[in-house]
């Protein structure tokens, strides 16, 4: 609820809003954007799982996706979880912190909260991204260079 809401605080005019089956989703959504959305819930459909032991390390195959308009006028091409989905992953890959079955959790949620706050400095202000050749603070109009590390780091409070 909170981040639909700090979402919709940034955001100007009507959105489209897509989301998995995550019930919980379907009253932060109404309650952060109103009626000022177009919102669709994409449905994963999962075969059936393998033994135990695969399960345990990697998901059911996804055999199909079922799409359920929840208000407004959705546009279908733009109905996808995908770019969720790849920043879930990138963060994966750079932060041990998310990295499934491993002891490298963090232990508070303070540091927890710093480090993701760092990635995402990292992320927009220091890392060129391959599609668009530089970075997307870059991109915005945020910034006028890549930051260095030093940069990243004169900002935290040590």
């Amino acid at each position: 609820k909170e981040f639909m809401e700090d979402c919709a605080s940034r955001i100007r005019g009507r959105v489209q809003v897509t989301t998995d089956g995550h019930k919980a989703y379907l009253e932060a959504v109404e309650g952060a954007f109103g009626m000022d959305r177009d919102y669709a819930m994409l449905q994963k459909i999962y075969g059936a799982p393998s033994d135990e032991e695969a399960r345990r390390y990697s998901p059911a195959r996804c055999i199909g996706c079922d799409m359920k308009v929840v208000s407004g006028n959705p546009n279908p091409k733009h109905v996808s979880t995908s770019y969720v989905e790849r920043h879930n992953l990138t963060m994966r890959m750079s932060m041990r912190r998310f990295t499934r079955l491993t002891n490298g959790f963090s232990k508070k949620i303070e540091n927890h909260a710093a480090m993701v706050a760092i990635h995402a400095v990292h992320y927009n202000f220091a890392r060129i991204h391959k599609s668009l050749r530089i970075t997307p603070a870059m991109a915005a109009g945020l910034s006028d260079h890549v930051w260095s590390l030093e940069e990243i780091v004169a900002l935290t409070s040590v």
